[in-house]
Formats: C-alpha cells, sequence, structure tokens
C-alpha cells in the first residue's frame, strides 16, 4: 500500500526487503555508518543497527564509552574472546543466537539463546562468544566501557576483523 510518501507495509520485516535494492524508502531513511564521536549524537539505534551490512562499525567512541554494530552471517559467531578491563552490553535486534560465557576458554558454562530484542551482560574477565543460530544475519549493537576498538573501526568483514587482531 502507498500512502503518498513510502510504502507502509509488512514486506520490510522480511529480510529480502530490507537490502538497500529493494526498498523504495532506503536512501531516504539511510544513516551514515561511521565513527561520531566523540561529538554529541543521537541516532535511532533501531534502525543503523538493522541497515548496518558490515561486520563491525563504530558509530561512537567517546574516551569512556563506545557504541559498535554488527552483522554476523547464520553459522558464523563473534569469536571467542575476553575483555580483562571492561564490561559489555549487546542487544540484539534482529535474529537469534546462543551466547557462550565462562571463567576459562574450555569452561564456558553460562549458555543462554538470544532473540530479538534481548540483552547480554557480559562482565570484565568473563570469556564469551556469540553464536548466530539461525538463517538471517544476527543485527546487534554492542555497547564498551571503556573503548574496546579504535576511533573509526569499520571492519566489512569478520576476517578483516581478524587482519588487525580484533
Amino acid at each position: 500500500m502507498y500512502n503518498g510518501d513510502r510504502y507502509r507495509d509488512d514486506r520490510y520485516k522480511d529480510d529480502c526487503w530490507n537490502r538497500p535494492d529493494s526498498r523504495p524508502d532506503y536512501w531516504e531513511d539511510c544513516i551514515p555508518l561511521r565513527d561520531h564521536g566523540p561529538n554529541p549524537y543521537v541516532v535511532n539505534i533501531k534502525n543503523a543497527t538493522e541497515q548496518n551490512y558490515n561486520y563491525r562499525v563504530a558509530l561512537w567512541t567517546g574516551n569512556y564509552l563506545q557504541l559498535t554494530v554488527m552483522s554476523i552471517d547464520p553459522g558464523d559467531d563473534i569469536g571467542l574472546e575476553i575483555h580483562t578491563d571492561h564490561d559489555q552490553f549487546i542487544r540484539i535486534e534482529k535474529g537469534q543466537g546462543l551466547v557462550l560465557m565462562g571463567d576459562s576458554r574450555d569452561q564456558l558454562y553460562y549458555r543462554e539463546r538470544v532473540y530479538e530484542d534481548y540483552v547480554i551482560f557480559i562482565p570484565a574477565g568473563k570469556w564469551h562468544n556469540l553464536i548466530n543460530t539461525g538463517c538471517v544475519p544476527l543485527k546487534l549493537y554492542s555497547i564498551y566501557a571503556p573503548p574496546e576498538h579504535p576511533h573509526g573501526t569499520y571492519q566489512r568483514t569478520k576476517d578483516e576483523a581478524n587482519m588487525y587482531g580484533y
């Protein structure tokens, strides 16, 4: 159905309609995926997260906090990691996954399934991983305090992130 300025129907809820080439209003609603910090910044985080098709992009990096958006392919994961000096917050905007956490890399005793609108709190010093168990890209955003990645981080693929050691 057309309401005069854009389409408003359920097709946008389907993944095949969320690609830039299939949404008539994509460029109108497009959020620049770049680091806007440390300047003041306001963003529709749901739209920014769902528009991201890159592995990881820092949207805002300050002195004490960082916001990144990520897209994890079906069957892939973030990768087993630990942050010894900071906590991490993750929110799932689209998709589903399995969270693993523990005190050592070979004892991930904490396991929880996560879905859209779930949040994950990762304490400093915990080994953790997030696996995409669905059939669509897992869209999430992550908040680190203090920042984990360099200002301006823009990684198109997981392989690119691994080349730089994160």
